[in-house]
């Protein structure tokens, strides 16, 4: 199976003082694991964020490809047309995409959020 990452996961994953870093290390061991440009825009955009965790773009980029290249993540295109993502409202958008991308490739959406309610998730707890 693969797995295709939320944001909230790679935050977990490469942020080591995230509170839920243990728990997604030990989970994503020796798993496939996939990224869109969704999830690392998205990773990029909240690891710099000043209210967030503020790190410098250049070092977020670089704990990314890193992060990318030692799990041999594998890449997956945003593929899948906006309107297939059948959110009721607007803050659940993004997540029922991702949900709709990863139920496209074969793949389950591996995130932190219990609140995502698609039959293509699997929770990390």
């Amino acid at each position: 199976m693969i797995y295709l990452l939320d944001v909230n996961v790679l935050l977990a994953a490469i942020i080591q003082n995230h509170p839920n870093h243990a728990v997604t290390d030990a989970w994503l061991r020796n798993k496939k694991l996939a990224v869109c440009p969704l999830s690392e825009l998205g990773f990029l955009r909240i690891s710099t964020h000043p209210k967030a965790y503020h790190h410098r773009m250049s070092v977020a980029r670089q704990a990314l490809q890193d992060f990318i290249a030692h799990n041999q993540v594998q890449f997956i295109a945003d593929d899948v047309p906006a309107l297939k993502a059948a959110a009721a409202k607007s803050g659940d958008l993004t997540d029922c995409y991702l949900g709709e991308l990863a139920a496209q490739h074969n793949a389950k959406l591996a995130t932190l959020d219990a609140g995502i309610k698609h039959a293509a998730v699997e929770l990390i707890s």
